[in-house]
């Protein structure tokens, strides 16, 4: 009984470790048209055009863009 309680939770302790099988969506193709469809001439440097693409192309809140920008060199 307590062989296949330990297995069970090895078991279920090693199946984190592999990545899913689904993709990230950071930096994607549909990111980026967003972006373009909002700014001709987007610049990500630009403190308001990154937090505002940011809100409605990642679906980002103020705190979180406005901190993701700040990292990225925005001012």
């Amino acid at each position: 009984m307590w062989k296949v309680a330990i297995l069970v939770v090895t078991t279920l302790a090693l199946a984190g470790c592999w990545p899913s099988s689904e993709p990230e969506v950071t930096g994607s193709t549909a990111t980026n048209s967003c972006t373009s469809n909002l700014y001709s001439r987007f610049n990500p440097k630009v403190m308001e055009q990154c937090v505002n693409a940011c809100i409605k192309c990642d679906r980002g809140n103020v705190t979180t863009c406005t901190t993701s920008c700040t990292l990225k060199g925005a001012r």
